[in-house]
């Protein structure tokens, strides 16, 4: 199995409002575009995408509440495991580290092609979130979707 981590970022907001804001997958498919809504199918514990002909899905296999989403392989072509990781920081528990953590099974070639895109994507999640709680919004994210208010 190949692990990627993501970088850790500084979120600012408690660790039980991120989590709850991750712990329903159909909150996902409400993030997206109008017009690539139709490409995501979920309910509260299963998401499923079809992604440049290749159907992808993923299901929470574990909510450890307010610190931990374990989601796996839904009907994937290859096996893989998620964990979303929401602790409060130290010196203030209203704001929470948050990082993932994936396990993929990939094959040397798809390791070498896919594991820094993955990692990029991962970091990429963590800065908009890190961004999105510090009220700087990327173009077309709307924060009430999330529950959040800035």
């Amino acid at each position: 199995m190949t692990e990627i981590e993501s970088k850790h970022g500084i979120v600012s907001r408690p660790s039980y409002e991120l989590y709850m804001s991750f712990t329903d997958l159909q909150n996902f498919q409400k993030m997206l575009p109008e017009d690539k809504r139709d490409m995501v199918k979920a309910d509260f514990d299963t998401l499923t995408a079809t992604i440049q002909g290749f159907n992808i899905g993923v299901k929470v296999h574990q909510r450890v509440p307010y610190s931990r989403i374990e989601l796996v392989d839904y009907g994937a072509p290859l096996a893989f495991h998620i964990e979303l990781h929401f602790e409060p920081t130290v010196e203030d528990p209203s704001k929470t580290e948050f990082w993932i953590k994936s396990e993929a099974d990939l094959n040397i070639m798809m390791k070498m092609m896919l594991s820094g895109r993955i990692k990029e994507a991962m970091d990429k999640i963590v800065d908009g979130l890190v961004d999105a709680s510090e009220g700087r919004m990327p173009e077309g994210f709307d924060p009430g979707k999330w529950g959040m208010n800035v």
